[in-house]
């Protein structure tokens, strides 16, 4: 019998989501045995054009918005995708920052960093990089980031603090986070909570606005702007039907800055 979840350690939890969506990345979960979270790339904010350009065995439509809507790319940057999956938004990175930029995908996921890596080889993005890491210990050197970008990832990880602070810490002064992810809007049931479906599909791991702007300021970062979007609960209701979760859920922008005055 599976533990439960408010019982479970960080590792347990990193664990059952790391499960699903190696699950995902085989093509083996599904709405009768896991919370399938699954949307359009229209409803998440992509144009037909990005969705065109990268590979279609990158998008898996696991995300909850578009990050590279807030991100202002430009030539050249180095850019590091949080939780990467197969490649989507980092090959739409890629395009934004050209072949004198880099992008560099984070993923604890064997099966999706497999995916990823055929993804780029065979479709010749040359200035895209998968690493195998966690994003609570990202294998990635310090100050050496200009903008880092993830998709409905965040809410997953069970040591949030941590997340922001590493991401700090790889971000070059007046460098910036620029993230689509699910927040929670009002105190969520004590049944969704504990559901681990629900948390492996992006919800009971959600944290409300003031809780994530106060993480993000005591891991140094200002400028800090989260902005849900009323519109995704229209999608959200479907990842847990007839639960009501768009009630307490929605996708947000999360945007912060490392100041320029920062010692890191």
């Amino acid at each position: 019998m599976k533990t439960k979840l408010a019982e479970s350690s960080s590792d347990a939890i990193r664990e059952e989501v790391r499960q699903r969506y190696g699950a995902s990345a085989r093509g083996e979960s599904s709405c009768a045995d896991d919370c399938c979270t699954s949307t359009s790339s229209d409803a998440l904010g992509y144009s037909a054009e990005d969705a065109a350009f990268a590979p279609e065995a990158a998008n898996l439509g696991l995300g909850c918005g578009n990050p590279l809507a807030i991100a202002s790319l430009e030539r050249g940057q180095t850019v590091l995708d949080l939780g990467s999956g197969a490649g989507f938004d980092c090959f739409l990175a890629a395009r934004a920052v050209g072949p004198t930029g880099k992008v560099i995908g984070v993923d604890m996921t064997p099966e999706m960093l497999t995916k990823a890596r055929e993804n780029a080889k065979r479709n010749g993005f040359d200035n895209v990089e998968f690493r195998q890491g966690e994003i609570e210990t990202l294998p990635v050197a310090d100050e050496s980031v200009d903008v880092i970008i993830s998709n409905c990832v965040i809410n997953l990880s069970p040591q949030k603090e941590r997340v922001f602070r590493e991401a700090f810490r790889v971000l070059r002064t007046g460098g910036r986070l620029a993230v689509a992810d699910i927040v929670a809007t009002a105190p969520l049931p004590h049944e969704v909570k504990g559901d681990w479906a629900a948390y492996t599909g992006c919800m009971a791991g959600a944290s409300e606005i003031d809780d994530l702007e106060k993480m993000l300021h005591n891991a140094g970062f200002d400028r800090i702007k989260i902005a849900p979007k009323d519109a995704s609960r229209s999608f959200i209701r479907e990842w847990l039907p007839g639960k009501q979760v768009e009630d307490y859920l929605a996708s947000a922008t999360i945007e912060a800055t490392k100041p320029r005055n920062s010692n890191g």
